[in-house]
């Protein structure tokens, strides 16, 4: 897989329009509905934010019983997108192995739920 050319050069400012949160994952299942295989993900981002729903096309290198209490990264600020019968609001992030397969982007430590990326 060859990478991807680097993006067009962005103002500070815009990124930092982008907000993306840490979460611990309090839910997952199988996604059977969705039309590519995919786990849906309940995320809490704290009191500030809540738990939101997401799904996300990990079952490669995760199940659902795994994901239960692990820390996740998510943009928090996109609108809602409908997938399938679910509405996902929030947009749960990751990179692609050497297979376009995702992985999680993750903190090494335990963080407080809606700590915020800079």
């Amino acid at each position: 897989m060859s990478e991807p050319s680097a993006s067009p050069v962005i103002a500070f400012d815009d990124f930092l329009k982008v907000d993306i949160r840490v979460g611990t994952v309090t839910r997952a299942e199988p996604f059977a509905q969705a039309r590519k295989p995919a786990i849906r993900l309940w995320i809490d981002f704290g009191p500030e934010i809540g738990v939101k729903k997401s799904s996300a096309r990990i079952t490669v290198h995760y199940t659902p019983g795994e994901l239960v209490g692990r820390q996740v990264a998510a943009v928090v600020n996109f609108p809602a997108r409908q997938i399938g019968p679910v509405m996902s609001q929030v947009l749960t992030l990751g990179f692609p192995d050497e297979n376009g397969e995702v992985v999680l982007v993750a903190p090494d430590l335990k963080l407080p739920d809606g700590g915020r990326l800079f």
